[in-house]
C-alpha cells in the first residue's frame, strides 16, 4: 500500500495530517510507504489530484471524494467532531479497512 500526502508549502495541518496516517496505519497494522509530496503550483495540484492541502492519497486515489475542483488552498474534512484540517483517526482506519 501507498499513501501519499500532498500539501502546499507552510501547510498548517501537515503535521497533525501525518500523526494520523501513521496512527492509522499502525491500528490497522499496515505496513505502507508513506510519502509526502510538496505541491506549489495549481497545474501540479490538477496534475496530481490535489483539492486542498492536505490531500491524502491512498494507492492514488482519494479516499474523500471532493467536488471543490484542484487548487492549492487550504482543505477542510468533515469530521465526526466537526470541521477540521485533516480527517480523523478513526475515519482514516474505516479507509485503510477498504
Amino acid at each position: 500500500m501507498r499513501v501519499d500526502i500532498l500539501y502546499v508549502p507552510q501547510c498548517p495541518n501537515l503535521s497533525a495530517t501525518r500523526s494520523r496516517v501513521h496512527q492509522a496505519l499502525d491500528q490497522r497494522g499496515i505496513n505502507a510507504l508513506v510519502e509526502e509530496v510538496e505541491v506549489a503550483t495549481h497545474e501540479d495540484a490538477q496534475r496530481l489530484g490535489m483539492h486542498g492541502s492536505p490531500t491524502i492519497l491512498v494507492n492514488g486515489s482519494d479516499p474523500f471524494p471532493s467536488e471543490d475542483d484542484p487548487s492549492v488552498a487550504c482543505r477542510l474534512y468533515r469530521t465526526a467532531d466537526g470541521v477540521e484540517g485533516a480527517p480523523s483517526v478513526a475515519e482514516l482506519v474505516e479507509v485503510l479497512s477498504r
